[in-house]
């Protein structure tokens, strides 16, 4: 797929459902009493990777036009599959789906492509194994596929070496099967939404600092869910109209909840014009309106606290620093060498390959900004983040960028490419 310089983005988007909350609301949903009701679900093939996983449990799921069913069958409800569960690309449903499965009565495998065969999974067998879990990783390499056969768990009190969202949410979820409280304490907060979207179904969980807490003994009941906009999702445009002079976009009904919000605030550091309108703080995911306004912007180190509340988003900040004055640092990020790809490395060589200045580090990158960057060929590693991080790039630098498996972003945002091409003038 080829792009081109752009004179300027204008005009109003609506960008999917956040994915990591889509995810939950099948998951959840499906361990509820009664029929939840979820609208704007993301229906990327991530997402509908985890609908398959958990009809292929028992769980009746209708998507229709305006909504999903989920027709849960509560917390012991759910039966054991004919085939391995396929969980595709999707890391969430690979890490969160394993929570849920050691505490079944039944003996469960799971695979995915290749891209989840090399992600490492001993972050959950760990704490799951001193759970009293059993799982194994088929071909002893602490990766997918794997055969979790259910067992009696015990509650446990679990440091993290890492802030997951995902570690954190696996180990909540086995926690409502065990029997005691169980406590995840991690080096820094990491998103939220399973402690939030829990509390709303009627588990008991409790949050103090980095430490997220739940009871077990509590049924879940059926919810009504609106997802809000993906802030993953809202970020290429949020740095395309950065990037490129005289653009102005408004993207609505984002999701802003402070442990995902970090893309804003270190934009804002770099001196973006970003307005937050029409605030919305209900069901506990905040919302609002982002009008965003082409800027000048300076360097910036990015590192700390802030790293796990933009993970996702930090190849859009490499991008987006290579249209800064002075000197960027992402730092403390060793968590991008394990995603769908080894980002710190394919953004580097990406970038460099369009002109940028840009170092890799053990934890990050060190780009100098300022330089004009040139079409190239882009190799995506089939990576849905890398792929639009460049498309947009594309879009403020000179001639042609030619994109490998740009069709990988239908993992996170079917319509991305359409959406792009209406607000680009």
């Amino acid at each position: 797929m080829i792009f081109t310089r752009t004179n300027a983005l204008k005009g109003e988007i609506t960008v999917p459902g956040d994915k990591s909350i889509s995810h939950r609301s099948i998951m959840f949903g499906a361990l509820a009493e009664g029929t939840t009701r979820v609208t704007n679900f993301l229906r990327g093939a991530d997402c509908l990777s985890t609908i398959d996983c958990f009809r292929k449990l028992g769980i009746d799921i209708e998507d229709l036009d305006s909504e999903i069913l989920i027709h849960g069958k509560g917390l012991h409800g759910l039966t054991a599959p004919s085939s391995m569960l396929d969980v595709g690309n999707s890391g969430t449903t690979t890490r969160l789906i394993s929570g849920i499965l050691a505490g079944q009565r039944f003996t469960t495998e799971l695979n995915g492509d290749e891209s989840i065969q090399s992600r490492p999974m001993k972050r959950i067998m760990e704490p799951l194994t001193l759970m009293g879990a059993d799982i194994t990783s088929i071909r002893d390499n602490g990766c997918a596929p794997l055969r979790i056969h259910g067992q009696k768990l015990h509650g446990i009190a679990y440091t993290s070496k890492v802030a997951s969202a995902q570690v954190k949410s696996c180990i909540l979820l086995a926690g409502l099967y065990a029997d005691g409280t169980t406590s995840v304490t991690e080096p820094y907060l990491s998103r939220n939404h399973t402690e939030i979207m829990l509390t709303h179904f009627g588990a008991d969980i409790t949050s103090k600092g980095t430490t997220a807490t739940v009871t077990p003994g509590k049924d879940l009941h059926a919810q009504e869910i609106i997802v809000p906009g993906d802030i993953s999702s809202a970020a290429y445009f949020i740095a395309a109209a950065l990037m490129v002079p005289d653009s102005e976009i408004l993207i609505k009904n984002v999701g802003i909840n402070p442990t995902r919000d970090g893309l804003l605030r270190v934009c804002q550091d770099m001196g973006a014009d970003i307005t937050l309108l029409n605030e919305n703080y209900g069901n506990g995911e905040p919302t609002a309106d982002l009008l965003v306004r082409h800027s000048e912007l300076h360097g910036v180190t990015v590192g700390g606290s802030v790293i796990p509340t933009l993970i996702d988003e930090l190849p859009v900040v490499a991008a987006l620093a290579c249209f800064a004055r002075g000197t960027t640092v992402i730092r403390d990020a060793q968590e991008l060498k394990v995603k769908e790809s080894n980002r710190i490395d394919v953004m580097v060589n990406n970038l460099r390959a369009m002109g940028a200045h840009i170092e890799g580090t053990d934890d990050g990158m060190i780009i100098e900004g300022g330089y004009p960057l040139h079409g190239a060929i882009i190799d995506s590693h089939l990576d849905h983040r890398i792929a639009m991080t460049f498309a947009i790039t594309a879009l403020a630098s000179d001639g042609e960028t030619s994109i490998k498996g740009a069709d990988c972003v239908k993992i996170s945002y079917p319509g991305f490419y359409e959406d792009l091409t209406r607000l680009a003038k």
